[in-house]
């Protein structure tokens, strides 16, 4: 994964069994999020499923940096911090359950939402289309209802500390009276191609 400063990134992982299985599982992995990407890029929406997640976020200037390691030379240091952040919240998984091999299935995916060919209507649907997801599983009757996302925040139901809403109320056409009820609004397929 590359990113530059002050771009807009979706960013994904998909495993093909379940990666969380206890609300601990999924505190344990918010926990390893704060301290490793949290310090290098702006969160505007999280949301983590069963079996995968989703970030969007903005990258600051210092995880764009680059680090030399033995290994890899010249890779960024938000870049690194994912893949650090998925090994070994891997391996603490793998050993509690006396699991082995790789928990996450695929590559981590980072689409940037700034490319010329994409409008800004791609930022507000991928924000929605995130908080959508455990409802569209149906995993919860209503978006509020999921612990794992940043909707709460949004809501002004939690004031979680990971989504910077600053920046997103700047980025984003929220409506902060009626938030709730933009939120339902259906996205059509059509609106989120391109996102994945």
């Amino acid at each position: 994964m590359y990113f530059e400063s002050n771009k807009t990134y979706h960013i994904y992982n998909r495993s093909n069994e379940l990666v969380y299985r206890q609300r601990r599982h999924y505190l344990y992995f918010l926990d390893k999020v704060n301290k490793l990407i949290k310090p290098y890029a702006h969160f505007l929406a999280w949301c983590l499923m069963p079996n995968h997640f989703h970030f969007l976020i903005v990258a600051k200037e210092e995880g764009c940096s680059l680090i030399n390691e033995n290994h890899r030379p010249n890779v960024q240091v938000l870049s690194k911090n994912m893949g650090t952040l998925l090994s070994s919240y891997s391996r603490a998984f793998n050993n509690e359950i006396g699991r082995k091999g790789k928990l996450f299935s695929h590559n981590t995916l980072a689409k940037c939402l700034n490319d010329e060919q994409m409008n800004g209507d791609f930022l507000v649907n991928c924000f929605h289309y995130i908080h959508q997801n455990p409802f569209r599983a149906e995993l919860c009757d209503k978006l509020e209802e999921w612990e794992f996302s940043s909707y709460p925040d949004y809501a002004e139901l939690r004031n979680g500390k990971l989504v910077n809403r600053i920046l997103a109320g700047e980025m984003l056409p929220l409506d902060e009276f009626d938030f709730m009820l933009q939120s339902y609004a259906i996205i059509e397929d059509y609106q989120v191609r391109g996102l994945f």
